[in-house]
């Protein structure tokens, strides 16, 4: 089984979603799933105005490994790319994109790959509160 990353990268650039999802589709493909990780206004009952993404220098290098990998046990197209750097509600902070002729196959491996991402890639975040305090999350 041999599948393809067609994009893993980090920036603090704005992501964009559209060349994510390109990445990946090809004409035989039947099913494109995408995640979009957004950044909501609550966490865990308290209110949150923004977050600060902080990454590993080597953090695309653990991205491009947990995107290869899924693409490889797939068999499937896959790509993500994560923001890092301040971010306000409603901003996008990851876009992971699976193509495959199936939808089931595809909404697994999207799952499966956000999953990795999460568990392995040295990303961090930390919120912020209207009252001007903040705190790092998953440290």
């Amino acid at each position: 089984m041999s599948g393809r990353v067609g994009l893993a990268t980090v920036t603090d650039a704005v992501l964009d979603v559209a060349a994510v999802e390109a990445a990946v589709l090809s004409d035989r493909d039947g099913a494109l799933v995408t995640f979009r990780g957004v950044i909501r206004d609550h966490d865990g009952g308290r209110d949150v105005t923004r977050l600060d993404y902080s990454a590993h220098p080597d953090a695309q290098r653990f991205l491009a490994e947990v995107c290869a990998r899924v693409a490889e046990g797939t068999g499937l197209a896959v790509a993500a790319a994560h923001r890092i750097g301040g971010l306000t509600v409603g901003d996008v902070a990851l876009v992971a994109a699976v193509a495959a002729p199936h939808r089931a196959e595809a909404f697994q491996a999207c799952g499966d790959l956000v999953d990795a991402i999460k568990a392995e890639v040295p990303i961090w975040k930390r919120q912020h509160f209207p009252s001007g305090t903040s705190e790092w999350v998953g440290l």
